[in-house]
């Protein structure tokens, strides 16, 4: 067999061997395309795109309490199922991503989407006849439609994050070739850097557009946010030719459920102890699309039995997906439910960070917001730039500092490993609950002891809260970016959209898991005619208690992780693409 020639290697290392190619389908060019050239414009359109997010979201429960005329508890839920709802749609567009558009056009048409919710959400805030009435600051009527016309633009753009969140960080890290250790060392600070555009978005909303909204107009607290989003759309496709893409690789969901299907015809069927007579292609490459080859592993071995060839299986060189899966296939399985008990305790840790754009503020508009001694006042929810500038102050500091330092200890090329880190992040998020609820004691001691229970606010400084805002985005930098990264370095190759939309739901589901709480805490601490835990004048309430129960509930959650985190097995991929 003759040697390949020097030249042939050379012009192959300039070729990407993880399976994406160029905008026109060519195999990708490492010169051309990808690494550090195309992130920017994938980094610009998610620090836009999380502007126009969090320019609603920071505030929204005020808007619903004040301008749609909701109880605070009424108001509090509707958030929060609205926030939940806009991390349950990434299924939606992981799927289609993976599956069928690829990452490009399904980030690009959802996008769409997504300015169309926006503009009409500005229209039911600032248009007449759609913007609801008000007599004073707080004290508006909202009619039916008016509340409805409302609530079909913000699920307008729960559907529209639904195709980008899942896909953008998946498809920032699609820029950077597995195959290379250079530009898979570069992967781990796109992450960071990717969370950092994140809260940059956050900083600006949660200061200059609260501020808007409170002190100049709803209408332009929501159209300067529609407007950030154009901007996202155009920045995305300015970059198009710098991409690198990963082929869809058909539907995830028939591929898992065929090794289901498989496994279980074969229930009786003995797995041989040597584990290279499973089935798998004879060919270098996996026979999923932009996908490699998975290596065997040891557990979860009933699922073996799906790529265990009998004699039935294969008839004329065809062979029937419903009853023989390869070992990639199975593997593929394997992954999955390996990741699931990681993402369930991700839930509880999204509960408590959703009190950020609740409870944290409803707290807050009981405390003094003025700046100093002066007259100018700040938006309550405008406190959550302490979150933002605690992960902006954390990213770099982990990035450049702890990393480098955490290296030489454990040889770790990350420093440590995802699941240590996400594991500190639950830790730190214990001492936000704990800090949430001690200024609350604190504030109703005051409450008691000056009797202003009358009061809508106390001379009690907001700047309190600064601790439980700064420890809560701390955690962040831990946990939701060990996430990212953990779930799309775990995720096969080609169900990374779907895995990244897996980890979000814990979003989705720890909103709604509040949201539960709230009521199921309403129902019980009410009766009898008592006020309850979250009344609408929070002076005559039990806030702490939930911040309480949700340190308790973050404590055994941070239990369960650790014993779940250690009998963790790493997914093993093989060969590269060519």
């Amino acid at each position: 067999m003759g040697s390949i020639p020097t030249t042939a290697m050379e012009e192959d290392d300039n070729y990407t061997k993880d399976g994406t190619v160029d905008y026109l389908g060519n195999r990708a060019d490492k010169n051309k395309t990808g690494t550090w050239k195309a992130c920017p414009y994938i980094i610009g359109n998610e620090c836009c795109e999380r502007l126009a997010y969090y320019g609603m979201s920071s505030n929204l429960v005020t808007y619903f309490k004040y301008r749609l005329n909701q109880h605070s508890a009424t108001a509090t839920r509707s958030n929060l199922n609205w926030s939940g709802t806009c991390y349950i749609t990434p299924l939606i567009g992981a799927f289609l991503a993976d599956a069928y558009l690829g990452r490009y056009w399904t980030i690009a048409c959802f996008s769409i989407v997504y300015v169309f919710g926006m503009t009409l959400l500005t229209m039911s805030a600032s248009v007449p006849g759609l913007r609801p009435t008000c007599y004073a600051d707080d004290k508006c009527h909202a009619s039916e439609t008016q509340t409805a016309v409302c609530f079909v633009a913000l699920y307008i753009i729960a559907l529209g994050t639904g195709g980008i969140k899942p896909c953008v960080s998946s498809y920032g890290a699609d820029q950077f070739d597995d195959t290379d250790e250079t530009e898979k060392q570069h992967k781990s600070s796109f992450f960071n850097w990717f969370y950092l555009s994140i809260n940059v978005g956050a900083l600006i909303a949660g200061s200059v557009l609260v501020w808007v909204q409170e002190n100049v107009s709803w209408g332009w607290g929501f159209g300067i946010p529609a407007m950030a989003m154009g901007i996202a759309v155009v920045t995305f496709f300015w970059g198009s030719k710098l991409y690198r893409n990963q082929n869809p690789g058909g539907s995830p969901i028939t591929r898992l459920s065929q090794v289901l299907v498989a496994s279980f015809r074969k229930y009786q069927v003995q797995v041989p102890a040597d584990k290279s007579l499973l089935y798998e292609t004879a060919e270098a490459e996996s026979n999923i699309q932009g996908s490699r080859k998975l290596d065997h592993t040891e557990d979860l071995r009933f699922f073996d039995k799906a790529a265990v060839d009998t004699r039935t299986d294969q008839v004329k060189d065809s062979v029937d997906p419903w009853t023989l899966s390869t070992v990639t296939q199975v593997e593929e399985l394997k992954s999955i439910i390996r990741l699931l008990p990681i993402w369930a305790t991700g839930i509880i840790f999204s509960a408590a960070y959703s009190q950020m754009g609740s409870l944290f503020v409803l707290q807050g508009q009981t405390m003094d917001t003025r700046f100093g001694k002066s007259n100018f006042k700040i938006p309550a929810a405008s406190l959550s730039i302490f979150d933002t500038l605690s992960v902006i102050f954390w990213v770099p500091v982990y990035d450049r500092i702890i990393v480098p330092i955490a290296r030489k200890f454990t040889r770790e090329k990350n420093g440590i490993t995802t699941l240590q880190r996400m594991g500190i992040g639950l830790f730190i998020s214990i001492f936000s609950m704990i800090a949430a609820a001690i200024l609350e004691v604190e504030r109703l001691k005051m409450v008691k002891r000056d009797n202003y229970y009358a009061r809508d606010w106390i001379p009690m400084s907001i700047f309190w809260q600064i601790p439980q805002y700064f420890l809560i985005g701390c955690a962040e930098v831990f946990t939701f970016i060990g996430q990212l990264e953990f779930f799309y370095e775990q995720a096969p190759d080609a169900m990374r959209s779907m895995c990244s939309a897996l980890s979000l739901t814990t979003g989705a589901l720890g909103s709604y898991l509040s949201s539960l709480l709230v009521t199921i805490v309403t129902s019980v601490s009410t009766k009898n005619g008592k006020v309850g835990w979250i009344p609408d004048n929070l002076n005559y309430g039990r806030l702490h208690y939930f911040f309480w129960l949700l340190a308790v509930m973050s404590v055994l959650n941070l239990g369960a992780f650790l014993l779940i985190a250690k009998r963790y097995t790493y997914k093993k991929a093989v060969g590269t693409l060519s």
